[in-house]
């Protein structure tokens, strides 16, 4: 009890600090930053940011009255054709009926967006004069309401303006946009913390995306009874993704260490690198995955675990929205993108489909092992968490040892036996690796630096896990 106490006295603090610091309050700054970032070459701070949550069973039926607090007009409900008859969807727009609030939905989402699906969500979301956009769904939902929101509310913009360098322009946003409040169904992508919005850039195959603290939702109700009608699978790689999210942000390149020195903290990007507070949130995330995911994948009914692996997807998303991720997403991203004719299980999509999490954790042993050697004490306690006796491993061996612990358990949940599983061959690693170059907002954070032969080699190690 004390320590959940301490965890929503933390949440507390954030939330009541997060409009006061110098890079939201005011285009100013202390001209002593400015001399700071003249004199070095990697940054001296870093900035914690969230969207405000609220958790408990049977939660979502409270949105309706949020609406009628915010003077809400008319509210965008967007999700996708999948749970837009499933209890989740339901209990929202019954909320929004009960108390009067004029809403249209949208409910073409895809799984897995891509550009074509954002713009089509884009075109729903300027036909109308939506004053709140609600989301319903997993994190291919809530990405595709932040994008239909700002794009919404820039009409003028092209589409390329605010996606990330080098495929994009990557404008900073500078208006507000409309609330957003988020209901996350799935435990795994944390969206409805963060402000990045994911989708897949299909000309050139490969994932990428819009981060801004200015697409965060103003709001994540977190309602654990959503988890239950998850199947197992998606279960499994949703859980994936919370696993990756801590341990990528905790074992991420440290934010003194991030380099180029931003001229204003309003530059400061999304993605600082590990942080004192980041790390707090990343290892307690850990430790949740380590004790319940697998029980949640198993059975459906665990309340316990499922609504545990909630809050961890919470717990993660605070945590790599603020240090962020590194080369298992950015090498997940043209996992996703060339996907040939693989279908994952107990997905009800129409194409094919390499869902995140699972093109994100089948290169996790591979990644560790090469990253270990830049922070091992880190690559050690991850791999105690999540089961291994290390009282006798030389830091050397740390990340073959977080290797073989990340092996053994995507091999107790059944996941498939690396890339060629997938339907990747050797003759695919120079595209695969091609796609992971532009992924610079992520890769660089890698604790170790790395060439294109390093990232070949990755991949190669990761077409069989076991």
């Amino acid at each position: 009890m004390a320590g959940r106490d301490r965890v929503a006295h933390l949440m507390r603090q954030l939330a009541s600090a997060a409009c006061r610091c110098p890079a939201h309050s005011s285009q100013h700054y202390h001209q002593g930053a400015a001399a700071a970032c003249t004199a070095r070459t990697t940054d001296y701070a870093f900035e914690m940011a969230s969207s405000n949550i609220r958790y408990g069973e049977g939660v979502t039926q409270e949105i309706g009255m949020d609406m009628v607090s915010m003077g809400a007009k008319k509210v965008c409900v967007m999700t996708d054709k999948n749970l837009s008859v499933l209890p989740p969807v339901k209990a929202v727009l019954e909320s929004l009926t009960r108390n009067g609030v004029n809403y249209l939905c949208y409910d073409n989402v895809r799984v897995e967006p891509t550009d074509t699906s954002f713009k089509e969500a884009i075109a729903f979301a300027k036909k109308e004069e939506f004053d709140v956009f609600v989301a319903v769904g997993g994190g291919s939902v809530i990405d595709t309401c932040k994008a239909a929101n700002l794009y919404a509310c820039n009409p003028d913009a092209d589409f390329l303006d605010f996606v990330n360098a080098p495929i994009g322009k990557g404008k900073p946003i500078i208006g507000a946009l409309k609330p957003l409040i988020a209901v996350p169904t799935t435990a795994g992508t944390g969206s409805e913390t963060t402000g990045v919005a994911i989708f897949d850039y299909e000309p050139l195959k490969a994932k990428t995306g819009i981060a801004s603290r200015a697409l965060r939702p103003v709001l994540g109700i977190v309602d654990p009874l959503h988890t239950l009608h998850m199947p197992s699978r998606v279960t499994a790689n949703s859980g994936f993704d919370v696993l990756c999210h801590a341990l990528e942000s905790y074992t991420a390149l440290p934010y003194n260490e991030r380099s180029p020195c931003p001229p204003s903290p309003v530059l400061r990007p999304a993605y600082q690198g590990s942080n004192p507070i980041s790390d707090v949130w990343a290892r307690h995330a850990l430790n949740i995955v380590a004790k319940y995911m697998k029980r949640a994948v198993r059975d459906a009914g665990d309340i316990k675990a499922r609504s545990s692996m909630h809050l961890a997807s919470v717990f993660a998303g605070i945590g790599f929205g603020n240090a962020g991720v590194h080369l298992c997403h950015g090498m997940s991203y043209p996992i996703a993108g060339n996907v040939k004719t693989y279908k994952a299980k107990e997905y009800n999509v129409d194409h094919p489909v390499v869902p995140h999490g699972l093109s994100v954790v089948v290169t996790s042993p591979a990644v560790f092992s090469f990253t270990a050697s830049m922070c091992p004490e880190r690559h050690l306690e991850a791999a105690e968490i999540l089961g291994a006796d290390v009282s006798n491993v030389k830091r050397a061996d740390a990340g073959l040892v977080l290797a073989d612990t990340l092996r053994s358990f995507l091999y107790d949940l059944q996941v498939d036996d690396g890339l060629s599983a997938l339907g990747y061959g050797t003759n695919d690693i120079p595209a695969l690796v091609k796609g992971t170059l532009p992924q610079e907002r992520v890769t660089k954070l890698s604790p170790r630096a790395h060439t294109e032969e390093d990232l070949a080699e990755l991949f190669t190690a990761s077409m069989k896990i076991y």
